[in-house]
């Protein structure tokens, strides 16, 4: 049987020193993460990102409006008109002035008056443009210009064209070529009373057989030269 150990001259064996100055461990340094405000400038910068990228889908979805086939404002129509075809017909061009004009997104309207030959035998002429931005003014064109199928169609300007010669007093012409439309209308010079300072219509006989030839000309021209 094996026993314990004796003790060999009664002396103990020393025990080992314990260390108390030893410092502690250190404790982890904490990991490092991103500033705030470096998460707030990226969700910015990625919001307006988005932003700009669904205004720039949303414009390209947006309804650009009708083709206006080349058509322009013309803010200086009444400067720039030139009638030649019904000058040689009805003689040399004097006075002018600008009619009705309208200025707006869905449509520009502009008017002009202009007198041919000389004042006692003359004839007065007026000429509108229309530019339809928004709507479309086919579905009442005929309707409108062509009450109780009086004016004659006319062939070969712009979509639809009407003419009408209302006896001895004077001619119509319209027509609508896609967004834009035209009215030319010609008649007798006014008389006036110098005494009451009126203006009356002079009753004197005036021969427009064949006008509709040279309004349809200087019509085509006026297309021609209105479109960009």
């Amino acid at each position: 049987m094996i026993s314990e150990p004796e003790l060999v001259g009664g002396e103990e064996f020393d025990a080992p020193e314990v260390l108390t100055d030893v410092p502690p461990p250190r404790p982890p340094r904490p990991s490092r993460t991103r500033r705030p405000w470096l998460w707030a400038l990226g969700g910015a910068v990625l919001a307006s990102a988005v932003w700009g990228g669904g205004l720039y889908a949303y414009q390209q979805r947006r309804d650009p409006g009708p083709d206006l086939g080349g058509y322009r404002d013309a803010e200086d129509f009444c400067r720039t008109l030139r009638l030649k075809a019904l000058e040689g017909v009805l003689g040399k061009p004097g006075q002018d002035g600008d009619g009705e004009s309208i200025k707006d997104p869905a449509l520009f309207r502009v008017g002009c008056s202009i007198t041919f030959g000389p004042p006692d035998k003359g004839y007065s002429a007026s000429i509108t443009y229309t530019l339809h931005k928004k709507s479309d003014p086919g579905p009442e064109f005929a309707p409108k210009n062509n009450r109780g199928g009086a004016m004659q169609s006319v062939d070969g300007l712009g979509e639809q064209a009407f003419f009408d010669q209302s006896g001895n007093e004077g001619a119509q012409l319209v027509a609508l070529d896609g967004q834009a439309e035209f009215e030319l209308s010609i008649w007798s010079q006014y008389d006036y009373d110098s005494s009451t300072g009126e203006a009356t219509v002079n009753t004197r006989e005036i021969d427009l057989s064949g006008i509709d030839v040279p309004m349809t000309q200087d019509l085509l021209a006026l297309m021609a030269a209105l479109k960009k």
